[in-house]
C-alpha cells in the first residue's frame, strides 16, 4: 500500500515576521507599476527602492530626464512611492539600471502590466 505524503499540516504563517506579520522576502523587489487615471491619463509608480538612495534626488533627476512631473507619497503599507505623470515604466526601468551610483540588478526590478 503506498504511502499519501500530501497529508503533512500546513502554516501559512510559519515564514511570517514576527513585527508585521508579513511574509519575508529573501530580496526585496523593486516594483514598478502604470495605474490608469482618467481617459488616457496614466501613471507611472516606483516601490520599494532601498532606503539607503535619497529619493528626492531621484525624483528632481527623473523628472528632468524624461520631461515628466512628479512626486513622493508615503503609503502605510508600502512606505515611500515615487509617483510619475504618463508611462515611464521601460524608462525608469533603464535608469535605474544604469545610472551611475545607483547600478541596481535588473533582476531585482519588476515591471508590472505589461
Amino acid at each position: 500500500m503506498s504511502t499519501i505524503q500530501n497529508l503533512k499540516t500546513f502554516d501559512p504563517f510559519a515564514e511570517a515576521d514576527d513585527d508585521t506579520g508579513e511574509a519575508k522576502q529573501s530580496q526585496n523587489y523593486i516594483h514598478i507599476r502604470i495605474q490608469q487615471r482618467n481617459g488616457r491619463k496614466t501613471l507611472t509608480t516606483v516601490q520599494g527602492l532601498p532606503k539607503k538612495f535619497d529619493q528626492k534626488k531621484i525624483l528632481k533627476v527623473i523628472k528632468k530626464k524624461f520631461a515628466c512631473n512628479g512626486t513622493i507619497v508615503t503609503d502605510s503599507e508600502m512606505g515611500e512611492v515615487i509617483q510619475l505623470q504618463g508611462d515611464q515604466r521601460k524608462d525608469v526601468q533603464e535608469f535605474l539600471v544604469a545610472k551611475d551610483g545607483l547600478e541596481l540588478d535588473a533582476k531585482t526590478i519588476k515591471v508590472h502590466g505589461f
